[in-house]
């Protein structure tokens, strides 16, 4: 199994530090708003590596964590009139909901900055002793950068350049304007705690690096975050961390690429964000997932008008497909059934395909993008058997369909009943469709049920001189604007 690391810009072999085991830790959500489309992105990648690892036999740990302080928190908690730590655990309980309804499950160890006080004032407070980080008479303490010779090591950034693009804090205090902060003094009205410098809280990066070694100790295997992410964030975690401890601090650092909205980074200051909420108002947990997975998760995402829809309509006639194999199972239901025995080791050689081309897939660096496109392969071969009828391709079609849905169920597919989804999209998208031509359109498939085929095709040309378009199956039909 393969993984890309973003420390050495190459995919590598992947060996556990320690044995079978994996400590695996991406940072999470800062709460100061709702959960938008790149946080529910960034969760489903890394729940998707979880249970892949351990599909592949793994001891996996995943721990995830919440930052549930900060200036921005401060500065909604000032905005609103909410102590930050209600507005924080508010929040905290909005986004829960709605990865629950995303279907992305909850990490093995959850973290929570606010509750790890004592082990980022301990981490700090060893810093300071190992002379790479001091305390300024205001209380705050930065991390002295040019103590740690390899800073910029992932980012491949030199000292001189750090403060390109980065906001640095203004103190005069500060021996160097790239000193980070580890601890920040607490400012009137503000959120604190007592420490060794005075009332305050901590800074931003130090928070992961003090949870991390809370949780799991001086090393971990995989650290995973958005691309955004490299610098400074993960750049200054492993400064802090390895300055530290005097070890490598993560054998594996993986990053997903990021959301675009029609070409441009989504951001709240351009208005383009896209709520989690709002898009599973709209579409379904799958279609959503499906739009996101189609592409390999170390690239951007770009969010068209049609992503969504289009995965929709895809995961919709795939769904109906199923749903012909769930008729026909139910038709047979009881009955003993000859196959011979050639075409029972045909079809468990192709259901086995499946399940070892979806295997290849993620085991090369976690490709979803390849695995999602295999469908529509396994898909038309399960169409074609259908449409022959004979016994053995039935019996293939069968557990290909089976198969399909066991080994997509990792990926959050096909978890659904077919009918229902089937059903579901057909009322969404005929829902503005005018009365006169959904008369038509039933008038024509009553028209076909009788096999008035005359009928069915003068009211089908009519529906066309309306501008829609009737897609049929033995289910039901598909009506479409053109």
């Amino acid at each position: 199994m393969k993984i890309y690391n973003s420390y050495t810009k190459k995919k590598e072999e992947f060996t556990p530090l320690e044995g079978n085991k994996v400590k695996m830790y991406a940072c999470g959500i800062t709460v100061s708003g709702e959960a938008h489309i790149g946080h529910g992105y960034q969760a489903l990648i890394y729940d998707i590596m979880r249970k892949y690892l351990k599909k592949q036999g793994y001891d996996v740990t995943y721990a995830r964590n919440y930052t549930d302080v900060d200036d921005k928190i401060i500065a909604k908690s000032h905005e609103t009139g909410i102590p930050a730590d209600e507005y924080a655990a508010k929040m905290i309980e909005n986004i829960n909901e709605i990865m629950t309804k995303f279907h992305v499950d909850d990490p093995d160890v959850w973290l929570k900055a606010t509750e790890n006080i004592d082990n980022i004032i301990g981490f700090v407070s060893a810093l300071i002793e190992k002379g790479h980080a001091y305390a300024t008479k205001k209380g705050d303490v930065y991390f002295d950068v040019e103590s740690f010779p390899g800073y910029g090591k992932l980012s491949n950034r030199n000292i001189e350049d750090a403060l390109d693009g980065v906001r640095v804090d203004n103190d005069d205090e500060k021996k160097n304007a790239y000193d980070f902060a580890l601890w920040k003094s607490a400012k009137e009205g503000e959120i604190y705690w007592e420490s060794p410098w005075g009332q305050g809280r901590p800074g931003w990066h130090i928070e992961c690096s003090a949870m991390n070694r809370a949780a799991f100790g001086d090393q971990i295997d995989i650290h995973g975050g958005g691309r955004d992410l490299i610098f400074p964030h993960h750049e200054n975690e492993i400064a802090q961390t390895e300055a530290l401890t005097g070890k490598q601090f993560v054998k594996y650092w993986t990053h997903n690429g990021l959301i675009k909205v029609n070409g441009q980074k989504m951001s709240k200051s351009l208005g383009n964000s896209l709520l989690l909420a709002d898009l599973l108002e709209k579409y379904s947990d799958e279609a959503i997932k499906f739009a996101l997975l189609q592409t390999n998760y170390r690239n951007d995402i770009n969010i068209t008008d049609d992503l969504f829809p289009e995965a929709e309509k895809h995961l919709y006639e795939f769904y109906s497909t199923l749903l012909k194999i769930d008729e026909i199972m139910f038709k047979f239901k009881g009955m003993e059934l000859t196959i011979e025995n050639a075409d029972a080791v045909a079809a468990a050689e192709y259901a086995q395909k499946i399940e070892d081309e979806f295997n290849a897939c993620m085991s090369d660096d976690f490709n979803t993008a390849l695995a999602l496109s295999n469908l529509f392969g396994y898909f038309k071969d399960i169409k074609k058997w259908l449409a022959d009828g004979k016994s053995g391709g039935l019996f293939a079609a069968l557990g290909a369909a089976v198969q399909i849905r066991k080994t997509y169920s990792l990926l959050g597919f096909f978890t659904k009943n077919a009918k229902e989804y089937a059903l579901a999209y057909e009322a969404k998208n005929t829902s503005d469709i005018p009365a006169d031509v959904k008369a038509i359109a039933e008038e024509r498939w009553a028209a076909r049920t009788a096999k008035d085929w005359a009928k069915s095709d003068e009211l089908r040309a009519k529906l066309a001189q309306m501008g829609y378009a009737v897609k049929d199956s033995k289910t039901g039909y598909e009506l479409t604007k053109n």
